[in-house]
């Protein structure tokens, strides 16, 4: 497949949207459009390696998220750790590196042990970054990111006298290392950054199909890459 395509997106984000209505338009409780989303997921993540898509990132649980019901956010939780427990190996065959974006520290203890081993066992891996969202808040890592910035000027003078830039800032968030997503899609037929990745996505293209997330599968992935190709991106020009 990807020695078929031309103009790789560098990086490819998911707001992986409509869990809760794929559940709800086949009568089942909305923890069974979760469970059916991590299937795509997993499909996702294969997705890419074919095509050739170097980084994906996945926004899978907002800081927001932690205000939906208390099953429905422990479900979600089991879910992780069930993910993690059995894909690990497949991560490390595939040759995926995994990244976890947020604050991960107010995540369960088990699930950030398991996230800091997946981490671990994966980081010489060089074919796929794969980045999971998780805690996650576009604000929130900006404001991280300020701190940090604030840290560094106490023993770098030079950071308040021009030498703080965008690439300085950039290498201060989460997703430091890695190139702005070129493609931003998001599932479900909503139109909405819903404070994920704000910085990074300045300038990327941005692809919405009316698909709930579990019914997203590869080739709609190459049909997003692929509307993707056709555009002529313009940065920071927006008079057409």
């Amino acid at each position: 497949m990807g020695a078929t395509l031309s103009k790789i997106p560098r990086h490819v984000a998911i707001i992986m949207d409509g869990n809760g209505r794929w559940a709800q338009q086949r009568g089942l409780p909305r923890v069974a459009g979760h469970r059916a989303g991590v299937k795509s997921v997993r499909e996702a993540v294969k997705a890419a390696i074919e095509i050739g898509i170097p980084v994906l990132t996945l926004y899978a649980f907002s800081q927001e998220n932690w205000k939906r019901p208390k099953e429905e956010v422990s479900v979600l939780m089991s879910l992780l750790d069930h993910f993690l427990d059995k894909e690990i190996k497949n991560l490390v065959k595939q040759g995926v590196r995994f990244r976890a974006l947020g604050r991960i520290e107010a995540l369960p203890v088990k699930v950030q042990k398991k996230l800091t081993e997946a981490v671990e066992k994966t980081a010489a891996n060089n074919t796929l970054v794969f980045n999971i969202a998780l805690n996650y808040g576009s604000r929130t890592e900006i404001l991280d990111a300020v701190r940090e910035v604030l840290q560094d000027a106490q023993s770098n003078a030079a950071l308040m006298n021009g030498a703080l830039d965008e690439a300085y800032f950039s290498e201060r968030l989460y997703t430091r290392g890695l190139p702005d997503p070129d493609l931003l899609i998001r599932t479900s037929g909503e139109m909405r950054l819903s404070n994920f990745l704000l910085w990074q996505l300045s300038y990327a293209e941005i692809y919405i199909t009316k698909k709930n997330w579990p019914d997203f599968h590869k080739q709609d992935l190459l049909k997003a890459v692929r509307d993707y190709q056709k555009r002529e991106r313009r940065f920071g020009d927006v008079h057409g």
